[in-house]
């Protein structure tokens, strides 16, 4: 950009600044993802005669910042005030534009005017008109489309996997990826971020299995995807092939690989692994410190994620939610009550950092394992907003915990309140009335979970050995080795009896 901004001082000393040509090379640029969006506004702005070209150069830069908005401002600005028509290269950016702001209501209205026009068939119009309607969730309107069209493209396919995956219709989301005719490396990734986001962790792996098997390099996003499957099931050795491969591959460590791979060993226990990558890690972005912070607190490194999180403050960054979040974990997960107060009172004081229910939920939990349940509830009290069935739930838990009955049955009430099915309110109130002698009543919340049909969910623990993850489930008998599984634990039963 200083480069440009000295050639355009040229042009601006030798007179050359207004004139079409090289206003819009100049334009070209500033308007492009390296070059700086208000300098190109600025150089619009004094353009006196703008064509076609600078049109949709402006309307293409404003559409990929951050206020795209603008760009169908300046749309309209063009309708309106200009002699200019609007051509088939302009209408791609505005929805582009609409759908980055999930305005896909509104961008019915331009779809109308396409109709209109004849232009309904041109693919670049017609892939941004699906991917409008399917990243905003207008599901219906993007399958019309799409199936009107006897010629889509592998990027109408691609907005169409991805749109149902994100809208939670994975099945169908699978379904179009199997007839897709053509896939390409965003094809690939789609799907798996598809899978990540419904939680289907298992069939991101296999996806990534049929891929090798395929001989498919994946890409950046693909390798994020998969680093977050493992994470949550635990599954380090394949997470950690999937880091080798990272490395093996020359795939670049940027902030957002660096943020999954230190999330994938912090959550899969491997904190020492964690803090390799994020010393070793070059562009080191908020993400990385919070990923880190929040990693050692889950993992019992209470001190030492109060350490980091004073080394973030005397950093370039600046603390946010997530990072105030990770302090107060730790602080919870440690018992350190003074401390999590005082990080509780800096946040606050801080107008940036907006705290969320996340923040009182882990001081209210803090709290009540303590003993302190009147602070607790006081806080509660005190929530600018509504206290959900998590928060009550942890006031329920320490006051069972503290065998306080009156605060327990008040936190059980408006936990069932909140969520009726939830079977943990009915039996924590339950033991601690049978607790407090009060036998009776303590019969009251089973005969209420009978009454409603409510059934406590079995516990499940997910392991991982040699690279395949089992999930077993309590009193489940669906594992494809079972019989081989409660032999071994009748042995084991045996063998425990003999011991004594």
């Amino acid at each position: 950009m200083k480069d440009l901004q000295i050639l355009h001082a040229q042009l601006i000393k030798t007179g050359l600044s207004s004139r079409t040509v090289p206003a819009s090379r100049a334009l070209a640029f500033c308007a492009s993802p390296p070059g700086d969006i208000d300098y190109a506004w600025r150089l619009f702005s004094r353009i006196r005669r703008p064509n076609l070209f600078i049109w949709n150069t402006m309307i293409r830069g404003l559409s990929r910042s951050s206020t795209p908005q603008d760009a169908i401002f300046l749309f309209i600005d063009m309708l309106v005030c200009s002699p200019i028509e609007p051509q088939r290269l302009t209408y791609p950016s505005v929805f582009k534009a609409y759908s980055q702001l999930g305005l896909a209501r509104f961008g019915s209205q331009l779809h109308g005017r396409i109709m209109k026009l004849g232009l309904q068939d041109d693919p670049f119009i017609r892939n941004t008109v699906i991917h409008m309607y399917a990243n905003c969730g207008f599901l219906e309107e993007a399958r019309l489309v799409f199936d009107e069209s006897t010629d889509c493209d592998v990027v109408a396919w691609n907005s169409m996997i991805m749109g149902l995956a994100k809208c939670g219709e994975i099945d169908e989301s699978r379904r179009l990826f199997d007839q897709a005719p053509q896939r390409n490396a965003i094809t690939w990734s789609s799907m798996a971020s598809g899978y990540v986001r419904n939680g289907n962790f298992v069939d991101a792996m296999k996806l990534f299995e049929e891929m090798q098997g395929r001989g498919i390099e994946p890409n950046e996003f693909t390798l994020v995807s998969l680093l977050n499957a493992s994470a949550h099931l635990g599954a380090l050795k394949q997470g950690q092939w999937v880091h080798e491969y990272i490395k093996k591959s020359g795939t670049q460590l940027n902030a957002v690989v660096a943020t999954a791979i230190i999330d994938m060993y912090c959550r899969c226990g491997s904190i020492g692994k964690a803090y390799q990558v994020f010393q070793v890690a070059r562009k080191k972005g908020l993400s990385c410190w919070n990923s880190m912070i929040l990693g050692l607190a889950r993992n019992g490194y209470a001190e030492e994620a109060i350490s980091l999180f004073s080394w973030l403050e005397s950093s370039n960054f600046k603390p946010d939610e997530v990072s105030f979040l990770g302090v107060l974990t730790a602080c919870n997960h440690a018992g350190f009550i003074d401390e999590a107060t005082q990080y509780f009172l800096l946040m606050m004081e801080r107008p940036e950092v907006k705290p969320s229910i996340k923040h009182y939920s882990c001081m209210v939990d803090l709290l009540g394992r303590s003993g302190f349940l009147e602070e607790a509830e006081e806080l509660i009290s005190s929530m600018p907003m509504d206290p959900d069935a998590i928060i009550w739930g942890s006031l329920l838990s320490g006051s069972v915990n503290h065998g306080k009955a009156d605060v327990a049955e008040r936190a059980a009430k408006n936990m069932i309140e909140l969520d009726p099915n939830e079977s943990c309110a009915y039996v924590l109130m339950s033991n601690v009335l049978a607790g407090s002698n009060q036998y009776e009543e303590a019969l009251e919340p089973r005969f209420s979970m009978k009454t409603r049909k409510i059934e406590k969910e079995p516990g499940a623990s997910m392991i991982e050995v040699d690279g395949e993850v089992h999930e077993f489930v309590a009193g489940g008998r669906l594992h494809p080795r079972v019989e081989e599984i409660y032999c071994l634990l009748d042995d084991f039963r045996l063998i425990l009896q003999d011991v004594g």
